[in-house]
């Protein structure tokens, strides 16, 4: 999981996953043109989001695609997110069941 958060602290990967959840199979060259920077900076860039599982290519001829695996965010967010939502998702059920009931008993009064 280093990987990953290490992938996701650059603006500019995180740009890159953007991109590649909007435009799947995007090749590399038309992904590299989208930025202000080298074809070579894009290159590492994908490099590291490769390495960190966050991104999948497949070269077809001479062009390769990328597409973004979404498989490393979702274990995130199973690890560590989902832990510290289901106790304040439990908290607005509970508030939300209240106010329905107090909703319910301010009709009922004549």
């Amino acid at each position: 999981m280093s990987a990953v958060f290490n992938a996701l602290s650059h603006e500019s990967r995180r740009h890159i996953l953007d991109i590649l959840k909007a435009e799947p199979g995007l090749p590399v060259g038309e992904l590299a043109s989208r930025f202000d920077v080298s074809r070579i900076a894009v290159m590492n860039h994908i490099a590291v989001l490769e390495q960190a599982g966050l991104v999948i290519s497949e070269k077809n001829g001479r062009q390769r695609r990328l597409w973004l695996n979404a498989a490393p965010l979702q274990m995130i967010q199973d690890r560590w997110l989902d832990a510290y939502t289901e106790h304040f998702a439990r908290r607005l059920t509970h508030l939300k069941f209240a106010a329905e009931a107090a909703a319910l008993k301010e009709k009922d009064k004549p």
